[in-house]
């Protein structure tokens, strides 16, 4: 069975920057797109930045040019980078992960990591 492990987050400053990591683990036939998501208190879980095993990417527009996100060679783990904190980016960070999980599956499946926080030191 695919698991996701988060690593980074926590307490950052804003104007600062955040490096988020995602490993994934288990056996399945084929990545379709790995990244992250975030998600404010009371709002929907919105897309940060995503990146195909091939390295196309897709990021919100409220981070372009401050996003870099990679995966490593063995499709394994995806890194985030996002500088330049404002407030609006201390939320809760969430993985994301759409695989196929067989050869002969029909369509894909997501999964998603159980969330690190983003904030500000009180």
């Amino acid at each position: 069975q695919e698991r996701l492990v988060e690593s980074g987050g926590g307490f950052v400053q804003p104007g600062g920057s955040l490096r988020l990591s995602c490993a994934r683990s288990g056996s399945v036939f084929s990545v379709k797109r790995m990244g992250w998501y975030r998600q404010a208190q009371g709002k929907e879980r919105a897309l940060v930045s995503t990146i195909t095993p091939r390295g196309d990417t897709i990021s919100a527009d409220s981070v372009k040019g401050r996003v870099t996100i990679s995966i490593d060679n063995a499709k394994t783990t995806v890194t985030l980078q996002l500088n330049h904190l404002n407030p609006e980016d201390l939320d809760v960070y969430y993985c994301f992960l759409e695989i196929r999980e067989y050869k002969f599956s029909t369509g894909y499946v997501e999964l998603w990591g159980q969330g690190t926080p983003v904030a500000a030191p009180s």
